[in-house]
Parts: structure tokens; sequence; C-alpha cells
């Protein structure tokens, strides 16, 4: 029997005729062929999408930084001169650096606050559900909705100055979005307000993956509060850290809904950040040109500090 299929074999090979696959490997290469070609069916439209309505409008954005496009009719291409323009400083400087202080000083006030909060909330504090419910509560609201209330809030015969003066203190009443001394730190409290609920959240997360027996055996080994927050606590929600630190930076670098409703750049340019920058050189001055480099280095600051804290955190986690 063996004799016979050997020679049928060296038959099918002079002939050159090759043995029939079976039926089997057939349908399996077909099955994988269709895998194959229903994940690029599904992954297409999304692919697309994301280019049309992300990438493309970047790219050309990014293009007519070059130009001196007025938004409509005719433009030339200029080449350097809008980052140039720029880099002389004069209110593009302001703006620079009022977007460091309130991008910074975010990221700070929001991580150090959430990851307090979720350490109180995390396990022993009765009605945490309703505690952590209510400090999420501002994250679902509209910046403008937000914005507007802080807004009244601040006024010069808002409630807080109306509290202030009830206590005795009237000495610090003052209007504190028309002040240069106060509108920043009054803004980074609006956006402080709103976000620490996010930021609490993804420390909770984080914090669901510690094993409260790993703390204990800390504890027994005689290990300081500290000391069981750094060496046991902060490796294992490490991610998290990443994650929110990251988030709060780019959302604290390109805030600009707060800060329109609140002051719209004012007073004098106090509170104007380079996003409110871009939007006034674009739809109110009409130099869309500048108006776009304007935008492109604000990505590229973006970029570049996210890269670099992502960096930093990872080799700070692994020493």
């Amino acid at each position: 029997m063996t004799a016979q299929l050997e020679q049928k074999a060296e038959g099918a090979r002079v002939s050159g005729r090759q043995p029939r696959p079976s039926k089997k490997n057939g349908r399996q290469g077909d099955r994988a062929t269709e895998r194959r070609f229903a994940t690029w069916w599904w992954f297409t439209p999304a692919l697309l999408a994301l280019v049309l309505i992300h990438y493309a409008p970047s790219a050309i954005g990014a293009f007519f930084a070059f130009t001196n496009w007025k938004g409509l009719g005719k433009w030339q291409f200029v080449g350097w001169d809008n980052f140039a323009a720029i880099a002389e400083g004069g209110p593009t400087t302001t703006a620079l650096i009022n977007t460091f202080i309130i991008g910074i000083s975010f990221v700070v006030l929001t991580n150090v606050l959430g990851l307090l909060l979720a350490l109180g909330l995390n396990r022993t504090v009765k009605s945490r559900n309703v505690i952590r419910t209510l400090i999420f509560a501002p994250v679902v609201l509209s910046s403008l909705a937000t914005s507007y209330i802080w807004k009244f809030i601040f006024e010069q015969s808002g409630p807080l100055n109306e509290f202030l003066g009830s206590i005795g203190l009237e000495s610090l009443k003052r209007t504190w979005l028309g002040d240069p001394s106060t509108v920043l730190p009054a803004i980074i409290i609006v956006m402080v307000w709103q976000n620490v609920g996010l930021v609490m959240v993804m420390y909770l997360a984080g914090l669901a993956t510690v094993s409260p027996e790993l703390e204990e055996a800390a504890s027994l080994d005689g290990a300081s509060l500290w000391q069981r927050f750094n060496y046991v606590v902060l490796p294992a929600i490490m991610p998290s850290v990443v994650i929110a630190m990251t988030l709060m930076l780019i959302n604290g670098l390109r805030v600009f809904d707060q800060i329109q409703a609140l002051t719209g750049g004012g007073p004098y340019g106090a509170s104007e950040t380079l996003a409110v920058t871009i939007y006034k050189e674009t739809f109110v001055l009409g130099r869309f040109g500048f108006g776009a480099a304007l935008a492109l280095v604000m990505s590229l600051i973006i970029i570049i500090l996210t890269v670099a804290q992502r960096l930093l955190l990872r080799s700070s986690s692994r020493g």
C-alpha cells in the first residue's frame, strides 16, 4: 500500500501536478482570510474619519502657518515670517508665560488634591460613595456653565465678597477677575474645582489594584505611613499617575473655554493664553496665517512637554 502511494506521488511530480490540498486546510485558509478582511473592513471607516476630521485639517492648518492668508481671498507663501513675528515677543510672550503658569499650577494642584481625596476615600470612610459622587459631579458639567457660575461668585457684589464681609475680612474684598494680581489664581481655582474629581477617580482605580495584605505586611514590618505609601502604594498606582498628569498637562496648556467665559483674556491681557490669542488673531483680527503658526507652536509645546513628562515619570518609576 505504501509503495503504491509513493508511486502516485512520484507520478504527480513527473507530470507536474501537485497534490490537491485537503478541504480542511482550505476552509482554515478561507476563515483566516475572512478574519483579516473583517478586521480591515471595520477598521478602515474609523481610520478614514480620523484622517479626514483630525489629521487633514491639522495638516492644512500647518501649511497655512507659512502663508499670509486672511481667511478669504488670495494668499502668499511667506515662509518663516509668522514664526519670526511670534519670536519678537510682545503679547505673545505674555500669553506664553500665562499658559505655562496655568498649565503647571493646574497639573500640580489637580494631582495633589486628587491623590489626597482618593487616599482619604479609598476604603474606610462611611458614605464614601456619596462623597465621591459629589466631588465628581462638576466633571460632567459644561465648562461654560461652571465658568459663568464662578464668574457670578467672583463679582464685586458676589457671594465671595459678601462672605468675606460677613466674617470681618473687608480688606480682602476685591474684583477678583478684574485685578491682574488675582485673575490667574481665580481661573486656576475654577479649573481645579471642575477637574479634581476626574483625577480622583483615576487614582481610585489605581488604588483598587493595591493589595491590602501587602500594606498590612509592610505595617507589621514597622514601615511608617509615608514608607508604605512610597514603597508599596506609589509604585502600584504609577500608571494612574502617568495618565492623570499627562491629561491634566494637555488640558491645562490648551485651556480656552474657562478663560473666554470668565475674562476673555483680560484685564489688559493679564489672563490671555496661547489658545485665547490664537482665537483673537484668527477670528477677531482675521490673521489666519499668523493664528495657524501660533497654533502650530502651541501644539509643538504640548507634544514636547508631554513626552518629556512621560519620560521623566517612567524613569522615576524604574528608579
